[in-house]
């Protein structure tokens, strides 16, 4: 059965290096729009993006938004381009403190952005807010990388009566750990939004590492996947421990098993 499905995607190639993760970010959709689904497709406008090699170009109707963030305005701009080969459109989540001005998720020295936490909020609220505005209702949400893992837990609990939101199903798909240090000890209470309160968030630790992230994550999604073979085997035990419905690592062939997965839950 065909099925509306927005894909949150960290990384995505060509616009990126290429890495198992950003491999993904394209290959999933391709895959699934070839099937017949309707998609859409998110990720951060990271500043090693060539805006003009790319062909990105700003979306005036999407953009002017303003998302408060450890109590600061934090302007929404939505930018939009199309993997030619593929035919598939991509929409960019950017501002120019958290995205333009920077590099990935590290810098150039290769360390991890000490406000990478504030990123992750701001694309997780800048993608639902843009798909509220798009009038587009998914049936599935799945998320590839760690800076969409506040995804789900948004949706469970600060968009959950959003028309838009109300019967969606959450996928995240796990990958090897690539945090090499915690989240800023601002990002719990900058998750407090809406529903989210701290009595939400009691469960978990007071500073984030990647296994906590994932707990998060894991804890708010209805399904979760395996999405490498070097996927940390402690994290699939911990959603299975919870109830939440799994599925192994499928190998590179991995279109009907996602198929077969989003029928499931």
């Amino acid at each position: 059965m065909a099925k509306k499905i927005l894909f949150i995607n960290q990384e995505i190639v060509p616009y990126v290096p290429e890495t198992d993760l950003s491999h993904m970010g394209k290959a999933l959709p391709q895959v699934m729009q070839e099937s017949g689904h309707e998609i859409r497709t998110f990720m951060p406008k990271w500043g090693n993006i060539n805006e003009r090699r790319g062909q990105l170009h700003e979306v005036i109707r999407l953009s002017g938004m303003n998302l408060i963030i450890d109590d600061t305005d934090h302007p929404l701009i939505i930018k939009v381009a199309s993997i030619v080969q593929t035919r598939i459109q991509v929409y960019f989540i950017d501002n120019d403190d958290y995205f333009t001005r920077r590099q990935m998720d590290k810098d150039e020295n290769g360390m991890d952005y000490a406000d990478n936490g504030e990123r992750a909020i701001f694309f997780a609220r800048g993608v639902l807010e843009t798909v509220k505005k798009l009038r587009w209702v998914p049936d599935i949400i799945h998320v590839q990388g760690w800076m969409g893992a506040v995804v789900p837990l948004f949706i469970k609990k600060a968009y959950y009566d959003e028309p838009s939101f109300a019967n969606t199903k959450v996928v995240t798909s796990l990958f090897p750990n690539q945090m090499t240090s915690d989240l800023a000890p601002n990002f719990k209470k900058c998750l407090e939004f809406r529903d989210i309160t701290a009595d939400t968030l009691t469960k978990y630790n007071e500073v984030f590492d990647a296994t906590e992230l994932a707990k998060l994550a894991i804890d708010y999604s209805d399904g979760v996947i395996a999405a490498h073979q070097d996927t940390e085997a402690d994290w699939m035990n911990y959603a299975a421990e919870q109830g939440i419905p799994t599925l192994a690592y499928p190998g590179a062939d991995f279109g009907k098993a996602y198929e077969e997965f989003y029928e499931k839950i």
